[in-house]
């Protein structure tokens, strides 16, 4: 019994076919282009006013005394798409610290 399992077993082996080769790519691959995005600004939000905090814990955040629209998010969390040139956004890392600052 155990040796009929086992000429089996190898009977179905020997039918796997050999893993396929990925052919290289010879030309590059280009970024996609979509002109419905609004176009973005240089530092609109003067988010460069706020480069303290950068490495701080997002508890600053509060202490900056930011007087205009500001949206912070979450390591992996999940971000509204709609773009704001004039809002500054805090995106902070694994650890719960700022790790970027810019405008959306």
């Amino acid at each position: 019994m155990k040796r009929a399992l086992f000429s089996a077993a190898l009977l179905l082996a020997g039918c796997q076919s050999a893993p396929e080769e990925i052919a290289p790519i010879d030309t590059p691959i280009l970024p996609v282009i979509n002109h419905t995005l609004e176009e973005r600004e240089p530092d609109l939000c003067h988010a460069k006013d706020y480069i303290s905090a950068l490495g701080q814990p997002a508890g600053v955040i509060g202490s900056l005394g930011v007087t205009r629209e500001y949206r912070v998010v979450e390591f992996r969390g999940i971000e509204p798409q709609e773009y704001n040139p004039q809002r500054i956004v805090f995106r902070l890392d694994q650890f719960g610290n700022v790790y970027n600052i810019d405008c959306g």
